[in-house]
């Protein structure tokens, strides 16, 4: 479903790949994150080493990923997991709050 351009790192959307199953980068990432479940250790660096992209931008194409049907075909405990972790931090962030001190500190 996403597929990695060479040279310049941009993804974009394969409509063939949707026909026919998730393309190969795609299973790829997915195994990644299958396998990494459960580990410890510098991911940032694993993904860099291993996709030869920055972490903000292999979590952006995992997202664009688990957003697709055809990855909840091809693995559909996975996606739901991930899916469901990356919906359970995205609250933690927006259920955040920033305190501002109000009072003033000179009386």
């Amino acid at each position: 479903m996403v597929r990695m351009a060479t040279s310049s790192g941009a993804a974009r959307l394969d409509p063939d790949a949707s026909a026919g199953g998730l393309d190969a980068f795609s299973v790829r990432l997915l195994a990644f994150e299958d396998a990494w479940s459960g580990r410890t250790g510098a991911k940032a660096s694993a993904i860099r080493a291993e996709f030869g992209v920055a972490p903000a931008r292999y979590y952006q194409l995992l997202s664009a990923i688990l957003d697709s049907p055809t990855a909840l075909r091809h693995d559909p405990l996975l996606v739901r997991r991930l899916q469901r972790m990356r919906d359970s931090r995205a609250a933690a962030r927006a259920a955040r709050t920033f305190r501002i001190d109000t009072q003033d500190p000179i009386d």
